[in-house]
């Protein structure tokens, strides 16, 4: 494989991974039958989880 080809295929990797990575983003950010979207839920999930984690260390042993 000489390097012209080489590089054409290294830049069509590139391509497919921004593909990739957008339609993965897409997909996170974009609500989903009327609710939040996935990214959302996520975010919301965490940060109930930090306050009942922040409540039991506050709790006296």
């Amino acid at each position: 494989m000489n390097i012209r080809s080489r590089r054409s295929a290294q830049g069509q990797t590139m391509v497919e991974y921004v593909v990739i990575l957008v339609a993965f983003a897409i997909v996170l950010l974009i609500p989903y039958d009327g609710k939040a979207s996935v990214m959302d839920q996520m975010l919301s999930a965490l940060l109930e989880a930090y306050k009942r984690f922040s409540y039991a260390l506050s709790l006296p042993t």
